[in-house]
């Protein structure tokens, strides 16, 4: 697996990233809102993607890309870093995806003191235990914080912040 700066033509493994976790976050793969900010951040150099192995030079000649194994948006207002949005492929997870993910963006965009952010699942939240969220960060050293405004879809969100120096 290699994570790499997503590029313009990851949206659509973006987009199926995004119809596996609707159930939990609300519609996105229908939402232009989704699709812009996921082109956004790519543009700005703030999107990472996760491949199983490096893709070659020549495109497929059917076209077709292989599917992201995780994807993650981020966002920075020095000294606030903030994962905006983080996900990894069901058949994927358990396999370090998500720690490779979170490594990565760690060592392209952070600079400390300072802290990093993530809205996660609320700890009454149906997603907080199946998806594992709430422990992948508590193991990465994020702390639970605040509540926060509910999620798209009514569900409960809490923030969780790591200090890094």
């Amino acid at each position: 697996m290699i994570v790499r700066l997503a590029r313009e033509q990851d949206l659509s493994g973006f987009l199926g990233l995004a119809a596996q976790v609707e159930h939990w976050f609300g519609p996105m793969v229908d939402d232009p809102g989704f699709s812009d900010a996921v082109v956004e951040h790519t543009r700005g150099g703030r999107a990472l993607a996760a491949v199983d192995r490096p893709e070659p030079v020549a495109a497929r000649p059917d076209g077709a890309r292989p599917p992201l194994l995780g994807g993650l948006l981020f966002g920075s207002d020095a000294p606030t870093f903030h994962v905006h949005w983080l996900v990894v492929s069901e058949q994927a997870r358990g396999r370090g995806v998500g720690a490779a993910l979170m490594a990565e963006v760690m060592k392209r965009f952070v600079t400390g003191p300072g802290t990093v952010e993530v809205v996660t699942f609320g700890a009454d939240h149906p997603g907080a235990v199946t998806s594992g969220a709430r422990a992948f960060y508590e193991r990465l050293g994020f702390i639970p914080a605040e509540a926060t405004a509910p999620g798209p879809e009514g569900g409960s969100r809490q923030v969780y912040r790591l200090t890094v120096g």
